[in-house]
């Protein structure tokens, strides 16, 4: 018998035996078909789950912070004496400058700053209110930002835009002017132009006694004083705050976050940009007029936010773990992206969830198809017993075996490959409609900052997750799914390797 006639033989002993046992091959695609729709549908959560994730992410941007972990401090700090707790020391210091700039200069960072805020209160300048009076803040409050670029990095990542004016100037930055930028709407409101001398009349409500108010001071019926003074700034430039495309929120939006929404334009219009120096010059002068105290005493006072750019949203762990281990104790790196997990928690959870699955549906389909065929093969003894008595080698009688188990198997894997998909499909829809999609606890509203904040809700990630065909899908589950029928093959095939065909014809 040649070569050629031997694997001719080979391949049509497969097939016949195939047709000639449908009984047996019809359980055998009925077993995989069953396991492979629990696999299948698991995968294709698992795969939109990390699909609607990564795509998330991306749009939230990938900006980091410092925050002080406030709730781990409480903690350990809990069983202190009284003494201790309130002396001044007891509070871990702020994170310097210096650890900023080291942060900074981490090969993750695209750009990055670091910024010093203060906010005060006008007689007549006016602040923004939308027109149809829906909001206001009983008062002409403004905000006031600080930093170190000459393009501020709310300007950098396309939250707002310079239209009038040159903006600030290397010696804007470096020294102490008096240049600002102002919101177009601010400026229209108080008749503002580039160039133009701006002063501040500030006003400030404050508790003291009546021996230290001086003769010029209004004291208000509640006790308190009322403080004024002026300070002189420069308008360098008009800024328009980039309003974001609504269209691709969800309609089921809540009022909570559309209000959340308008309050932060409002104080985005309501707020000035500065030189970090400025800043630190317009807080001592606030705290020397406020509250008597020093320029000495308030030099160690400024407290600043830093903000960093990443290159990328895949470099957001590697940073995370050089920026922490450069940081003081108590205080960790925060990213945007960290609100996913918060508001999309269900998400997260239904993930790990379908992992566990198809862990634990492949190790169960590997053992059962293992005793399905090892059972069959049994009952084949004398079968094999001929074909190693005949001569055919054990690799052949081998081979023969595994075409006849891939081809039931990938039979069934291609039509399941369907099946489970829609079964995955709803299983999430089931899913979307219960609590469990819904987040363990109450976020509330997010105190970053204009980078930081995200305009997202769960609605938003239900609308995204979608489950499909996807190349990745097909790829992953086909893997997934022939490899567990091959290992599951290994017994049956130890079974063969072990038959005596002395024994067997005897």
């Amino acid at each position: 018998m040649s070569l050629e006639e031997m694997t001719m033989n080979f391949w049509q002993r497969a097939l016949k035996s195939i047709t000639r046992r449908k009984g047996k091959s019809f359980i055998l695609f009925l077993v995989v078909f069953v396991l492979g729709n629990v696999i299948a549908g698991a995968v294709a959560i698992q795969q939109s789950t990390a699909n609607v994730e990564r795509e998330t992410k991306k749009k939230m941007g990938n900006v980091a912070t410092v925050e002080m972990e406030y709730e781990r401090f409480e903690k350990e700090t809990a069983d202190m004496p009284d003494e201790e707790r309130y002396s001044e020391d007891f509070y871990p210091k702020t994170p310097s400058v210096d650890v900023y700039e080291q942060i900074g200069e981490l090969s993750y960072i695209k750009y990055y700053d670091y910024s010093n805020t203060s906010g005060f209160e006008t007689n007549k300048l006016k602040v923004y209110t939308p027109e149809d009076g829906s909001m206001g803040m009983g008062g002409n409050y403004f905000s006031l930002k600080g930093g170190n670029l000459t393009e501020p990095l709310d300007m950098r990542e396309g939250l707002i835009k310079l239209v009038e004016g040159e903006g600030f100037t290397d010696k804007d930055i470096n020294e102490s002017t008096n240049a600002v930028l102002v919101s177009k709407e601010v400026a229209e409101a108080n008749n503002l132009s580039v160039g133009d001398q701006l002063v501040w009349d500030i006003r400030s409500e404050v508790y003291m006694d009546s021996s230290e108010a001086e003769s010029d001071e209004e004291t208000e019926d509640n006790g308190s004083t009322v403080v004024t003074f002026d300070y002189p700034v420069t308008i360098a430039g008009i800024f328009s705050v980039v309003k974001k495309d609504d269209s691709s929120q969800s309609d089921q939006s809540d009022s909570a976050q559309q209000s959340n929404q308008a309050w932060m334009l409002m104080d985005q219009i309501n707020t000035f940009y500065a030189s970090n120096n400025f800043v630190k010059e317009f807080n001592k002068v606030q705290m020397e007029k406020l509250w008597g105290e020093s320029s000495e005493d308030g030099d160690d006072q400024q407290y600043y936010t830093p903000m960093f750019v990443l290159n990328s949203i895949d470099d957001v762990d590697a940073f995370r773990q050089e920026a922490d281990a450069l940081l003081p104790d108590y205080y960790k790196v925060v990213t945007n992206t960290d609100q996913y997990d918060e508001i999309a928690g269900g998400f997260n959870r239904l993930g790990v969830i379908a992992n566990y699955i198809v862990i634990i549906a492949s190790i169960a389909a590997m053992f059962i198809i293992s005793l399905v065929v090892l059972l069959f093969l049994r009952d084949r003894k004398q079968e094999l017993g001929i074909y190693l008595s005949l001569g055919e080698s054990r690799g052949k009688v081998i081979g023969q075996i595994v075409i006849e188990v891939l081809l039931v198997s990938a039979t069934a894997l291609l039509v399941s490959l369907v099946t489970g998909n829609l079964l995955g499909g709803a299983v999430s829809n089931t899913l979307m409609q219960s609590d469990f999609m819904s987040p363990q606890v109450d976020n509330g509203m997010v105190y970053y900052g204009s980078l930081m904040s995200v305009d997202l809700n769960l609605n938003d990630v239900k609308d995204a997750y979608q489950v499909n065909f996807s190349v990745g899908y097909i790829i992953t589950y086909l893997l997934l799914g022939l490899g567990t029928v091959l290992l599951s093959a290994v017994l049956p095939l130890l079974y063969i390797l072990r038959l005596n065909p002395k024994k067997i014809m005897m």
